[in-house]
């Protein structure tokens, strides 16, 4: 059943979001060569819990960690380690938040230091395509609404949106119905009312659409070893468009339309 929540509960929800919002500011100013994703992630957890939160993410499922953190041809779910980032490449960031019972959510693509027009495009795109599916998330409209002006957008600049995971509902949750594909499903879906939350994530590959999942059991790749790219924002619909809970004045993605 998807849940209409209240405006309080969208407040403690905009809370959960925001820390979520802080730390990915945060961890986008420490991207440089050298630095390991563990140690993006260790300052990732003291963030969260600093701030009253918990790390939805660590223990979920068994997941070992606070974020997942995908670096070029990772799709999602990366789990940080020792490897170190080398110029050039673009890394994935997903943070997930608990605070008073309510969930946080959020993704973005990074580049670490200069990075090529291709990798730069597929960025850009992805976040063209996020920003655009926040504009139509209102009431009335459905949720494959979403999912196509996603996959339109991407398919224009010669990318593929990945099939195998698509965003959701979330709230005391962190993953509530709706299931939100990226792509066009051919059929309306349900249709959006005022107050539900979404996590809107597309994930877009630069070669085909195609994944496997390596032997930890987690990390996504896609098949060509093309790079992938991955954004979110969980929102709340409202009458005329989405509403961001995971704004962030520092960084800023998903709002090339707003």
């Amino acid at each position: 059943m998807v849940v209409i929540r209240s405006e309080w509960e969208i407040e403690l929800l905009r809370t959960a979001n925001q820390i979520v919002a802080e730390v990915l500011a945060t961890l986008a100013e420490h991207i440089r060569p050298g630095i390991t994703t563990k140690d993006l992630d260790k300052i990732a957890e003291e963030m969260i819990r600093e701030r009253g939160a918990i790390p939805s993410f660590k223990g979920y499922r068994g997941y070992p960690a606070a974020t997942c953190i995908s670096i070029e041809d990772e799709v999602v779910h990366g789990i940080p380690s020792k490897r170190a980032l080398k110029e050039g490449e673009i890394v994935s960031i997903d943070v997930g938040t608990c605070y008073c019972g309510y969930y946080g959510d959020a993704a973005v693509t990074l580049p670490c230091g200069d990075i090529d027009a291709q990798r730069k495009k597929l960025i850009e795109t992805t976040d063209l395509a996020l920003s655009k599916a926040i504009c139509i998330a209102k009431e009335g409209n459905t949720i494959n609404d979403i999912g196509k002006i996603i996959e339109d957008t991407c398919k224009k600049e010669g990318f593929s949106v990945v099939r195998d995971f698509v965003g959701h509902g979330i709230g005391t949750e962190m993953h509530e119905p709706l299931q939100i594909p990226n792509f066009d499903t051919g059929k309306p879906g349900v249709r959006l009312r005022k107050g539900m939350i979404l996590a809107i994530e597309p994930m877009v590959n630069m070669g085909t659409s195609a994944i496997r999942i390596l032997n930890d059991g987690w990390t996504a790749v896609t098949r060509d070893g093309l790079p992938s790219a991955h954004f979110e924002h969980s929102i709340v619909v409202r009458e005329d468009k989405g509403e961001i809970l995971s704004y962030s004045e520092k960084l800023i993605w998903g709002q090339q339309n707003n």
